[in-house]
């Protein structure tokens, strides 16, 4: 399975794209994302077509 992400990408959920999230992996078909510039919060778990590139307003 290809992913469209990387580790690293900045990408928000497309239910809520005001907040920027940082890849850490790809594994099982989902997404492991950190919260970026906040580390201390949980990490948050999506599936490929929950996610979009983040794009800065």
């Amino acid at each position: 399975m290809s992913n469209l992400f990387k580790t690293g990408d900045v990408v928000c959920a497309k239910a809520d794209p005001a907040h920027p999230l940082v890849v850490r992996v790809f594994a099982r078909g989902v997404y492991y994302c950190d919260v970026k510039n906040h580390p201390e919060e949980k990490e948050q778990v999506y599936f490929e077509r929950e996610i979009t590139v983040f794009n800065r307003p």
